[in-house]
């Protein structure tokens, strides 16, 4: 999946009505609640939900806003940061893989494997071989998630330099959102075209097996409203039952 990120837009096409957008929003998240219930009683299918972007790319809002509705013994998040001491005694996968869903779960990942082939390629902390031994490891593993009837949808929140700015900043007079506030986020944006050409790689290296999907995430609700679509959709895929009386 060969991909310029500088020829996509980030923002929603012009011809959407934003207002009839968010009603269907709405529709879509009542429908995954329903659906989510569903994956849980009939307890054969999981999925796992990656949801990558810079910083200031929504990840965050866009858990809260798109899952809001269902269940939580049905859904968890996980948000993989700075490795720990001990997971950085295994191998780069070994915290990742203890997170996957089990049968009838719905996990989201803020953030993911990926990491390890994005910042740390960025920064050069690894060399490119061992960045392209990681490519082969993720599809490998993302193939055994697949042939364990896990399904893997992988969102990269597409926003614009401008528009991350502009949150960045809020962060910093929002005091609703100072919490989020860090230093760091300024100076990685010195990085910006190495990281867009990271997530390029990325994209075309790790779509074996699942593929990515890039989002417009300047609007919230068209980010929102794509993401709660493909979740929909592919859940509607599995084709489930309720199960009947045991016997």
């Amino acid at each position: 999946m060969k991909v310029k990120l500088s020829k996509i837009s980030t923002l929603a096409p012009h011809k959407l009505n934003k207002e009839h957008t968010k009603k269907e929003l709405v529709k879509l998240k009542i429908k995954l609640e329903e659906l989510q219930n569903l994956l849980f009683a009939e307890n054969k299918h999981s999925l796992l939900v990656i949801i990558q972007g810079i910083d200031g790319s929504g990840k965050d809002g866009t858990v809260r806003n798109v899952f809001e509705t269902v269940n939580p013994m049905g859904c968890r998040v996980f948000a993989f940061k700075t490795p720990s001491p001990l997971e950085m005694k295994h191998d780069f996968l070994w915290r990742i893989h203890q997170d996957v869903p089990e049968k009838g779960m719905i996990h989201i990942f803020n953030r993911s494997h990926y990491e390890d082939v994005l910042v740390q390629r960025v920064h050069n902390w690894v060399s490119e071989d061992i960045i392209e031994q990681r490519f082969e490891h993720i599809n490998n593993f993302e193939k055994l998630l697949i042939d364990s009837n896990t399904t893997v949808l992988k969102f990269y929140l597409h926003v614009s330099k401008e528009e991350q700015l502009t949150r960045l900043e809020e962060r910093m007079s929002d005091k609703t959102k100072m919490w989020k506030y860090n230093e760091n986020d300024i100076k990685e944006r010195e990085f910006w075209n190495e990281y867009m050409k990271a997530y390029e790689a990325v994209f075309e290296n790790c779509s074996k097996y699942a593929d990515w999907h890039i989002v417009p995430a300047d609007q919230n609700w068209y980010k929102e409203y794509i993401i709660a679509t493909k979740v929909v959709e592919t859940l509607e895929g599995f084709k489930m039952k309720f199960p009947g009386l045991k016997k």
